[in-house]
């Protein structure tokens, strides 16, 4: 699924998009097998009698809450999560009813580093450290697919980006030297 264009400028294009490792989401679709045979098993085990189609229907709606609140919500946390790199930042979306995000733009970021423990290696997924000018401490994102990938792929693109902004600075002082000492107006 594509980004959405609306949040992206101009001239930006996106690079990745990412959601958190499919890890995240692993155990709550285990649970949701479980709860399917435990409310079958537990529907079986109802006595016959007149209000068995009631105590049948108990056992599926209780299993359908737990469902909704120890699958759906991960699942919908993990599918409403983006990392998305683009040619000018990285976006950080999150949050199912209520949204929160970060945009840090290439140009702030001073360090890229990731970290992956032995298990994490075997998955391709890790944590993703970035330093950023001005800040207090390094923005941390957690179960980051390919996070050796996306650690590389930060670092070019902040690279590309310095060299695209040098590129312009220096279009825009020839243009302001050319002259009258303002810059020349292009039709």
């Amino acid at each position: 699924m594509a980004y959405p264009d609306k949040v992206l400028g101009e001239d930006e294009e996106v690079v990745r998009h990412l959601h958190p490792h499919w890890t995240t989401v692993f155990w709550p679709v285990v649970l949701f097998l479980v709860l399917v045979g435990a409310a079958s098993f537990g529907a079986a085990l109802v006595p016959d009698g007149d209000q068995q189609g009631l105590w049948r229907l108990v056992v599926v709606a209780a299993a359908a809450v737990l469902a909704l609140v120890l699958v759906a919500v991960p699942l919908l946390r993990w599918r409403t999560t983006h990392y998305v790199v683009t040619t000018h930042r990285l976006l950080f979306r999150t949050g199912i009813l209520a949204r929160h995000g970060r945009d840090i733009g290439l140009s702030r970021i001073t360090d890229v580093s990731y970290k992956q423990t032995l298990w994490e290696r075997v998955i391709n997924s890790g944590t993703v450290s970035i330093e950023t000018a001005g800040e207090g401490g390094p923005t941390v994102f957690s179960a980051i697919p390919d996070s050796d990938g996306v650690q590389q792929l930060l670092n070019q693109l902040v690279e590309e980006d310095a060299d695209r902004r040098a590129q312009e600075s220096a279009a825009y002082l020839g243009e302001y030297h050319r002259g009258d000492g303002h810059p020349t107006q292009q039709h």
